[in-house]
């Protein structure tokens, strides 16, 4: 008895979700994850080929640069921050709480927003440019994507921001706007903490 009144409240729910999605089972996050699935390869790509070039392609004495941690280290705090920061914004949205919830993705937005600046006054440092050597142009060529990624992440949680006002798409009842914003950045966040051991670590 126990395992059919299992069955039947799971097809219920199945039925609800096909009727909220017009017939069909919602599998928007799932799509969204394959996306990210295949952004990531783009992002393996460009790992590999930079520790291939660093591996088997050694630049002479002089043409690489030591890169400071300092600010580094700052920005990475500042994702992971973010993603603790995004998550709260979460569990205030499930328990209806629009208010913390709006208030925490404001947060989530400054901390991304300071990471980009800290990226840019890094850029604006560096004792090498774009198109100095092989090194270089990989260095800018990871870091900016990984730059484009956040500023697109910083911009996806404003709009969700304004979507969470009253009468607004998000709610507590449909998180998906909200939820695909937040899989979205923890994923920027993984990428940057690979980057940063790979690019300033090793």
């Amino acid at each position: 008895m126990t395992s059919l009144a299992t069955s039947s409240s799971a097809t219920a729910a199945e039925a609800t979700a096909a009727e909220d999605h017009g017939g069909h089972v919602d599998l928007r996050l799932f799509g969204l994850a394959t996306f990210l699935v295949a952004d990531g390869m783009t992002f393996a790509g460009f790992f590999a080929a930079y520790l291939t070039f660093r591996a088997v392609n050694p630049l002479p004495a002089g043409s690489t640069y030591e890169l400071e941690l300092l600010l580094p280290s700052i920005n990475t705090m500042l994702l992971l921050v973010s993603s603790y920061t995004f998550h709260r914004s979460g569990r205030n949205l499930l328990l209806g709480r629009m208010g913390p919830c709006r208030n925490w993705l404001l947060l989530t937005a400054a901390l991304g927003a300071a990471f980009l600046a800290g990226q840019m006054v890094e850029y604006f440092t560096l004792p090498f440019g774009l198109t100095d050597n092989l090194f270089a142009s990989t260095f800018y060529a990871l870091t900016g994507f990984h730059g484009l990624h956040v500023t697109l992440g910083v911009i996806c949680i404003l709009l969700v921001w304004v979507q969470t006002r009253n009468g607004g798409r998000v709610t507590s009842a449909d998180p998906f706007g909200l939820e695909a914003a937040e899989l979205y950045w923890h994923f920027v966040d993984g990428i940057w903490v690979v980057l940063y051991g790979i690019l300033y670590l090793l």
